[in-house]
């Protein structure tokens, strides 16, 4: 699978892309990562990007014709298995869902939005979808774009080595009757801290019960830190 990160500060993916299960997936060939500054595709001295609104407001907004250009060079032909996604404080939340439906494509462009925002006919008639990492505004795209890139990277097959590790983690465990489930909380070594103990079960060698306790435990868990997640 590859990516591509489209930004005008293209030095901020390098501590990401050194580290981790990214760096380690980027080293095993299971993925592939380009960084592309944006402003190779512009055209004056000066290397805008960046023009006032129209109709007034503050700030900047993105052009839309170096961000056309940059895509259409980087993916000359798209098709069925390419998306260009756009990071932008107006799009769709990104969950586990939606990285699990990115992880099904050869080849994702992410673009790093700056300013005020972006020309609205780049999310109109060139990016796939606008994905937003969370209810906040940020200063840029670049941190939103790491955290779907290590999100989607860690499901593509052989990065995690064991398949099975993604299958329970939080957001994937399946709730009876609906909804979704977080983790179960986890404990390990010493079976007493401080006078903490580790449930008796998680010692027991039962792996039945260890299991009914995990799921138990993990619906309990899901009630009281995100019941809108339970139906």
């Amino acid at each position: 699978m590859t990516f591509h990160l489209l930004t005008i500060f293209p030095d901020f993916f390098n501590g990401i892309l050194a580290h981790g299960i990214v760096s380690r997936a980027i080293e095993a060939a299971l993925i592939r990562t380009h960084v592309h500054n944006l402003r190779d595709w512009t055209h004056d001295r000066h290397k805008t990007v960046d023009d006032r609104p129209f109709g007034g407001g503050e700030g900047m907004l993105m052009k839309c014709e170096p961000l056309f250009d940059a895509v259409e060079s980087i993916l000359p032909r798209r098709g069925p298995r390419t998306r260009v996604v756009l990071l932008s404080a107006m799009g769709r939340r990104f969950d586990q869902h939606a990285a699990c439906r990115l992880a099904s494509f050869d080849e994702v462009v992410l673009l790093c939005g700056r300013y005020e925002g972006v020309d609205e006919r780049v999310a109109e008639h060139l990016a796939d979808e606008e994905l937003s990492i969370g209810d906040y505004v940020l200063s840029g795209g670049e941190l939103g774009a790491a955290v779907i890139l290590d999100a989607v990277a860690r499901l593509v097959p052989g990065v995690l080595g064991n398949e099975a590790s993604t299958e329970n983690e939080s957001f994937n465990r399946a709730a009876e009757g609906g909804g979704r489930l977080l983790d179960c909380p986890q404990y390990t070594r010493p079976a007493e801290f401080r006078g903490w103990t580790v449930p008796d079960v998680l010692l027991s060698g039962n792996h039945a019960a260890i299991e009914q306790w995990r799921r138990e435990a993990a619906l309990e868990k899901t009630r009281r830190m995100r019941p809108d997640l339970l139906p």
